[in-house]
């Protein structure tokens, strides 16, 4: 009964430790979020699974912040805030930061890499990005698509295959192993003269263990410790039971194919490199989708304007028809021109229709990108009022420093760092290539012991028998490591494949694929230096646009004064007015339309050079968090 109790006791504590442990365990992961894995001094945590948080789907607090009168009012630096915190596509390529991380931990442990991603998201609709070349940001793979070393497989044309290849690395970690267990055997005999018996009865007990390590030059150790205790029927067996202990020291250090350090932790640097691109594609992510968001927001104000503009003009459209029917009662007007005046009315209340549905539309783009969530039918359905308006446009950059942006471009672009990691991870795998070429040569050794007791076997009828061995475990064990019964080995393994072509052509071709990605690295310098020039020759003509289509509003603007005055005075007619105000608002139309395309060509050109996070003012690092600090717009 006590026993009971107290085995009673023991399983409560061992409940109430598992119990504790995984709240710790929980906790910890709640507490250290979503970008780094759950860390624990105990021992134990290494057997128990760690849990992410759930997505967060509830929008920031900000949003709120910016509604007033049952409406979204959007600055610039607004719209990009909201997005640092709730655009989807930046939450989905957030998780490939903690993903990169795993692969350190794997690696350490001298697992294969698995990978990561360097494409970018793009489940935002609206606001395209990337100009000329297939090159931009959104030509590649999604962010959740899994791609070797970080290009993904087969990218751009180029293979990695041999990223990673050589020979095989072993476990770092240490590795207990143990196994205890009893057997009974029973075997008929056809013979007594061996045994003594007619049927061998053996009852073997054994309780074995060991532990085995790997170290980064390739070497590796192991201790094996090996007990048994056996009893049989037979009665020439001298001891009963027979008491066997026994050890093994094992070494193995590989002196040709994976010897050293480069090797061995090939998984770990190029994990470690893939981190980095892991980094740098995050970046990209945020380059690209601010470059987008600021594309959305310039297009709403485009619509926004465009609304205004039809809505003065079927305004001004409806006065006219009100003021020809009055005169057409006073038969100072023909009806034809009423009847003319009623179809521009139309027309333009068909305009406003396409305008405010456009509006309704980016509105509704641009809520999308800054949300993680649109349930609520009141945000869905509530309009947008962009804050900033269409600036007149600026003198272009000087032609001189054209040079100096493509300089700055080929510093700053995502895309080319991720190559130059790329390169540095190609040649880890060409160096562990050439190794796996040579033949296997190991130096290989063991030191052990074994010992021997027992008492007599009082079933043994053999007259005047001794024995000298002990009679406990403990002589046994003793006797084991005394050097008593030493079992010593030193020798060399060798393994020489006469024609070596599988490792031959993994070595060619990891070549040959680190040239190829070298040319694609040179192929991404020209494609940066040409996207460069484009964007600032759009930059050009688009400020040469909105030049001309000022000049075009403005004398649209002096023509229709002209008209209003000389149909005041009588000497014009309705239809001639509506239609100097119709040139005017399509010159007012073509003149947002210039500004806008104009803005998106600077945003452009902030792509192209690298310069959207510098020039927007934001920290990586509050994109990596989600929670923009004080520094940040």
């Amino acid at each position: 009964m006590k026993d009971s109790l107290q085995t009673l006791g023991i399983a409560q504590l061992l409940g109430c430790f598992v119990v504790c442990f995984a709240s710790a365990i929980s906790a910890q992961t709640n507490a250290s979020g979503l970008l780094q894995m759950p860390k624990s001094h105990n021992p134990l945590s290494a057997y128990s699974p760690s849990v992410a948080p759930e997505p967060e789907l509830i929008n920031s607090p900000d949003l709120t912040r910016l509604i007033r009168d049952g409406k979204l009012y959007l600055s610039l630096k607004d719209a990009i805030r909201l997005a640092l915190e709730n655009n989807l596509d930046i939450a989905i390529a957030r998780y490939n930061l903690p993903i990169a991380d795993t692969d350190l931990l794997r690696t350490k442990a001298g697992g294969a890499f698995r990978g990561v991603n360097a494409g970018v998201v793009e489940g935002t609709p609206g606001g395209g990005v990337g100009g000329f070349g297939t090159g931009a940001p959104g030509a590649g793979a999604g962010g959740t698509t899994a791609g070797a070393g970080g290009a993904g497989a087969g990218a751009s044309g180029l293979v990695e295959s041999t990223l990673g290849t050589g020979t095989a690395v072993p476990s770092y970690d240490l590795s207990i192993i143990g196994s205890v267990g009893a057997e009974h055997l029973t075997s008929p005999l056809a013979n007594r003269q061996i045994y003594g018996v007619p049927s061998l009865q053996l009852n073997t007990g054994q309780a074995n263990f060991g532990v085995s390590q790997a170290f980064a030059t390739g070497a590796s150790i192991s201790f094996e410790f090996n007990n048994a205790r056996q009893t049989s029927n037979s009665p020439f067996n001298i001891l009963a039971p027979i008491l066997n202990a026994s050890y093994r020291l094992s070494f193995h250090q590989p002196l040709l194919a994976g010897f050293g350090l480069g090797p061995n932790l090939r998984y770990l640097r190029i994990a470690k490199n893939n981190k980095k691109i892991s980094d740098i594609a995050f970046k990209d992510q945020v380059m690209a989708t601010v470059t987008q968001i600021e594309n959305i927001y310039w297009d709403l104000v485009n619509s926004y304007e465009q609304a205004q503009v039809n809505e003065q003009s079927l305004a001004f459209a409806q006065r006219s028809l009100d003021n020809a029917k009055k005169q057409l009662q006073l038969e100072s007007v023909p009806a034809m021109d009423v009847m003319r005046a009623e179809a521009e009315v139309s027309k333009r209340d068909q305009d406003l229709t396409v305008a405010r549905t456009s509006l309704q539309l980016q509105e509704l783009l641009m809520k999308n990108a800054l949300t993680k969530s649109l349930d609520d039918p009141l945000l869905e359905s509530m309009p947008v009022v962009p804050v900033d308006r269409l600036e007149p446009a600026q003198a272009p950059p000087a032609p001189q420093s054209v040079q100096e942006l493509i300089a700055q471009a080929l510093r700053e672009r995502p895309e080319l760092a991720e190559s130059d990691v790329d390169l540095v991870n190609r040649q880890i795998s060409r160096k562990a290539a050439r190794n796996a070429l040579l033949p296997s040569l190991s130096l290989v050794g063991f030191y052990g012991g074994s010992g021997l007791a027992g008492p007599l076997n009082p079933l043994s009828d053999i007259p005047g028998v001794t024995s000298s061995v002990p009679t406990n475990f403990a002589g046994a064990l003793a006797n084991a490591f005394n050097n008593s019964a030493p079992d010593y080995y030193v020798g060399f393994n060798l393994n020489i494949p006469l024609r070596n072509r599988v490792a031959k052509a993994d070595q060619y071709r990891s070549e040959l694929e680190y040239r190829q990605a070298e040319l694609r690295r040179e192929q991404l310098r020209k494609q940066i230096r040409i996207e460069v020039r484009n964007a600032e020759y759009a930059l050009e003509q688009s400020a040469a646009r909105v030049d001309a289509a000022r000049k075009a509003r403005d004398l649209a603007q002096r023509s229709f004064e002209i008209m209003q005055k000389e149909h005041d005075l009588g000497a014009g007619s309705t239809f001639q007015t509506m239609t100097a105000q119709r040139d005017l608002s399509l010159a007012e139309l073509d003149l947002a339309a210039a500004m806008t395309v104009y803005e998106k060509a600077k945003v452009e050109l902030d792509r192209a050079t690298g310069n959207t996070l510098e020039h927007n003012g934001i920290l990586i690092q509050d994109a990596v968090t989600g929670k923009i600090s004080q520094a940040s717009p």
